[in-house]
């Protein structure tokens, strides 16, 4: 599956412009891997955070809809509201009600939230994104284009996961668990990053008792 990916990328470069928009096209197609096959697809490379700095990644921007006046954090919030807030000036969000999945706390304040970014910002530098571009990764850092790489949590678990990888954390809702390992994986592989030994291996080590879990992305254009 994979390794069709790659083909079609190969293939947009080679191709005049709207040929090279059709192919990118059909890479951009969802794909639904088992956990295992999926963290099995994941590259795997020795991990380098020369040169990190946070502001290499630009973020919040205007998000999805600029004329909402809301930016990616506040329409994060808006999308995973379970009960829907209202929006002040300045798209100041009150009376809603979110749940956060890695310790299963439901929370009413959105000052309470943070918008973790599921493979952390200093995680992705380390696992590729060091060579993109600065407008590639403002697109990482604020992709609204798969679910599963912004999400609502609580500011307390954000802070303690901070950049670790799956090796180093680990939600602390048992529950989470599976979900966690598919969405690390389906952001690892919509964005093209590696992975290192010690987290291939806790992803496996997951993966092996996650059994019918699946791992749905979108390669990212």
């Amino acid at each position: 599956m994979m390794r069709a990916v790659g083909a079609a990328a190969a293939l947009a470069l080679s191709l005049p412009a709207t040929t090279a928009q059709a192919a990118e096209e059909v890479r951009a197609v969802p794909q639904v891997l088992p956990i295992g096959v999926a963290v099995s697809a994941l590259p795997l490379a020795v991990e380098d955070r020369t040169g990190y700095r946070r502001t290499s990644f630009k973020h919040w921007n205007t998000g999805d809809l600029p004329s909402d006046g809301c930016n990616t954090r506040q329409e994060v919030l808006l999308s995973e509201a379970v009960e829907y807030p209202a929006i002040g000036p300045g798209c100041a969000l009150s009376e809603g009600m979110w749940v956060s999945y890695y310790d299963d706390v439901s929370v009413t304040d959105a000052s309470r939230l943070d918008i973790d970014h599921m493979v952390p910002l200093a995680e992705a530098w380390d696992s590729g994104a060091s060579s993109w571009t600065a407008q590639r990764r403002e697109a990482y850092a604020n992709d609204q284009g798969q679910l599963s790489s912004l999400v609502a949590v609580t500011a307390r678990s954000n802070r303690q996961k901070a950049d670790q990888d799956p090796a180093q954390w680990l939600p602390p809702s048992a529950e989470a668990l599976c979900r966690y390992g598919a969405e690390w994986t389906a952001t690892k592989l919509r964005w093209g990053l590696a992975v290192d030994e010690a987290e291939r291996d806790r992803l496996q080590d997951i993966a092996a008792g996650c059994g019918g879990t699946d791992v749905e992305f979108t390669p990212a254009p």
